[in-house]
């Protein structure tokens, strides 16, 4: 990496326009992407999230307005910009029939890296995938695909990884389990740009968050400086109903002992036992 790539923002687009016939999808989209943060670009279906995304990868060509990925320009320097990047689609492009260590051997043969078993097994370590790795991938959790997935696309670490919603369709337990992945890119130095329409997703990961709507970014700022846009947040007295825990603690008759103005079982008794002299 030259002096200028390690200063320089890791994606800049300007000016990014697509339309396919009269359909205009892009209409002038701006951002930078700081080097080793996680960049999400939010927005709903039809947004044009996977458009931009494919044109930042070379897989498609902008009508007009420059863009550059890891210092190479995406229009002139295509080949550049490959080697520089890893892309995951919204479906986990694993083989099935191929055990996810199998997966990842053929991967690493296939961009000519010494020792693909060392690559594989190193992966699978760092995923959390080493039991697994012997099992065919069409066995493993929707979580689990992912996670191979991502694991497959940093082969040959690249230094930029594009996320196109990396968790549509996954139950709970499995989202969170690609955040965590995530989170661990950016931590390793690894500059990550997400495409999301969930807003937790955007809320729990991004260092800085654009809102794609209608072909244009019409916000882009960290998590803080995008809820500053709205007024401040009003206190609002709101009954508070009874939880399950009360109703289950009233019918028991078993209050919190550390509940002030309760007492003790043995403070009870004792209470108890006077009470009786007394009516004696």
């Amino acid at each position: 990496m030259t002096t200028d790539q390690a200063t320089a923002p890791a994606i800049r687009v300007h000016g990014i326009e697509k339309s396919f016939k009269d359909l205009h999808v892009l209409r002038g989209v701006d951002f930078d992407v700081a080097a080793g943060s996680i960049f999400a670009l939010l927005g709903s279906n039809g947004a044009g999230k996977t458009t931009l995304v494919r044109i930042l990868s070379t897989l498609l060509k902008a009508d007009a307005g420059t863009a550059t990925v890891h210092g190479f320009d995406v229009g002139t320097q295509a080949g550049d910009v490959r080697e520089s990047i890893s892309l995951t689609g919204q479906f986990a492009a694993v083989d099935e029939i191929l055990s996810g260590r199998e997966n990842l051997v053929l991967v690493a043969k296939l961009r000519h890296l010494p020792d693909p078993g060392a690559v594989a097994d190193g992966l699978l370590a760092r995923f959390s995938l080493t039991e697994a790795g012997g099992r065919r991938a069409g066995t493993y959790s929707g979580g689990m695909r992912r996670r191979l997935d991502i694991a497959m696309s940093l082969i040959g670490n690249p230094p930029i990884i594009f996320l196109d919603e990396p968790t549509t369709g996954l139950d709970p337990q499995a989202r969170i389990e690609v955040w965590q992945t995530v989170k661990e890119l950016a931590n390793n130095g690894t500059t990550v740009l997400l495409t999301t329409q969930y807003l937790d997703e955007a809320e729990q990961l991004a260092d800085r968050i654009a809102i794609l709507h209608k072909g244009t970014i019409i916000q882009n700022g960290t998590l803080a400086e995008l809820k500053a846009l709205l007024p401040p947040a009003k206190v609002e007295y709101v009954e508070k109903q009874p939880s399950l825990e009360d109703v289950f603690l009233t019918l028991v008759g078993e209050p919190d002992p550390a509940e002030p103005g309760t007492t003790t079982s043995d403070d009870t008794t004792s209470g108890t036992a006077a009470a009786g002299k007394e009516t004696r």
